[in-house]
C-alpha cells in the first residue's frame, strides 16, 4: 500500500503546492543546528531540551511533511488492526502548554483509523456531580475496552498542570493526586493497557506567535480562550508546574516522553514514530517508520539532573 492509494497524483500535487503557497515558514527561533556526524549523547539531548535549543534551522518542508505522515499511517492503521486482532487496549495521553499542538497531533495520528475502535478523549471542566466524585472517576469511564485505542487531549494530569497554576485545586487536593497518580497507573499498566504519556514542548516566542494566529485568524479565533491570554502571563508557574510533573509522575509503569513542537510537523512525525517503535506488530516496516529523532522527542528521564530534578525553561 503506498501513497497513491490515498491520493491520485494530480490531487496529491494540488494539495501540496496549495499547502505549500499558503504557508508562511515562519522562522524558528533559538536554533543551533548539530553538525553532521556528531554523537547524539545524554548530555546533548539534555542540553536542547532542557536550554531550549532547537536543532533544525527550517521548519520540514510540507511536501515532505505530507509524503513522510502518509507512509507512518499507514503503519498506524497496521497497529490499529494488531490492537484489535489481539485485544490489546491502548492509551495515549498529550498534555502541554496551550497551543503546543495536542489537538493537531491527535488529528495525525487518527486520521485513517477505524473510528470505532479509536476515539479522542477532550472532556470539559468537571460539572458539580463529578466534582463530588473521586478525582479519576471521570477518567475510568473513557479507558479503552479490548481492541481499542484513546487518545486523551489532556487528561487528569490537569490536576498537575492548569488546575495548580491558576488555583482551580486545593494544595492538599494536588497533594493527594501527585501521591496516587503513579498507583493509578500502575493499576492501568498491570490490567493489560499500554499506556503512552507524551509532553509536548513549545517556546514562549512560538506560543505567543500561534495565540496572536488564533487571534486574527478566523478560522482559528475558536480556539482563543481567556486561559490562552493568562498562560502567557503565568508562563513561570506553567515551567514550575511542568518540572514538578516530570520530577513527582515519571514512574516505571507512567514514563513521560517529551516531544519539541516547536515545528509542529516535525514533532508531529516523530511522535508517531515513537509510538509505532513500541510494538511489534504485523507485517511493520521498520525502514519506513525509522528511529524518531532523539533530539525532538526524548524520555523525561533523560533530562532529570542526579537528584532528580528538572530544570526546563520552556
Amino acid at each position: 500500500m503506498g501513497t497513491d492509494s490515498v491520493f491520485s497524483g494530480d490531487e496529491y500535487e494540488s494539495l501540496v503546492s496549495s499547502l505549500e503557497a499558503a504557508d508562511p515558514r515562519t522562522p524558528i527561533a533559538n536554533v543551533e543546528p548539530v553538525n553532521p556526524g556528531t554523537e547524539i549523547t545524554r548530555e546533548l539531548i539534555s542540553r536542547y531540551f532542557n536550554g531550549h535549543l532547537y536543532p533544525y534551522e527550517q521548519r520540514l518542508p510540507l511536501r515532505r511533511y505530507y509524503e513522510t505522515k502518509v507512509r507512518l499511517q499507514i503503519e498506524l492503521v497496521k497497529l490499529q488492526n494488531w490492537v484489535q486482532e489481539n485485544g490489546k487496549r491502548l492509551v495515549l495521553i498529550f498534555e502541554g502548554r496551550d497551543t503546543a499542538g495536542k489537538g493537531s497531533s491527535i488529528r495525525a495520528f487518527m486520521e485513517y483509523l477505524n473510528p470505532r475502535k479509536a476515539r479522542v478523549v477532550a472532556l470539559e471542566k468537571p460539572t458539580d456531580e463529578e466534582r463530588g466524585q473521586w478525582y479519576f472517576q471521570r477518567y475510568i469511564k473513557e479507558l479503552p475496552s479490548r481492541g481499542e485505542m484513546a487518545f486523551f487531549d489532556r487528561s487528569w494530569y490537569n490536576r498537575a498542570g492548569v488546575e495548580r497554576v491558576m488555583g482551580f485545586c486545593t494544595q492538599p487536593e494536588y497533594d493527594d493526586f501527585i501521591e496516587h497518580v503513579p498507583i493509578f497507573e500502575k493499576m492501568l499498566v498491570t490490567s493489560g493497557i499500554h499506556l503512552v504519556k507524551f509532553y509536548l514542548s513549545v517556546s514562549q516566542d512560538e506560543q505567543v506567535r500561534r495565540v496572536d494566529e488564533r487571534r486574527t485568524n478566523p478560522l482559528k479565533h475558536w480556539k482563543l480562550s481567556p486561559n490562552d491570554i493568562e498562560a502567557q502571563r503565568r508562563w513561570d508557574d506553567y515551567t514550575d508546574a511542568k518540572n514538578k510533573l516530570f520530577e513527582l509522575t515519571d514512574s516505571e509503569h507512567g514514563p513521560w516522553t517529551i516531544v519539541k513542537t516547536e515545528d509542529k510537523q516535525r514533532g508531529r512525525l516523530e511522535a508517531i514514530k515513537y509510538v509505532l517503535n513500541q510494538f511489534d506488530y504485523d507485517d511493520k516496516d521498520e525502514e519506513i517508520i525509522g528511529e524518531a529523532d532523539p533530539l525532538i522527542v526524548t524520555s523525561a528521564r533523560n533530562l532529570l539532573d542526579a537528584e532528580g530534578r528538572a530544570h526546563m525553561i520552556d
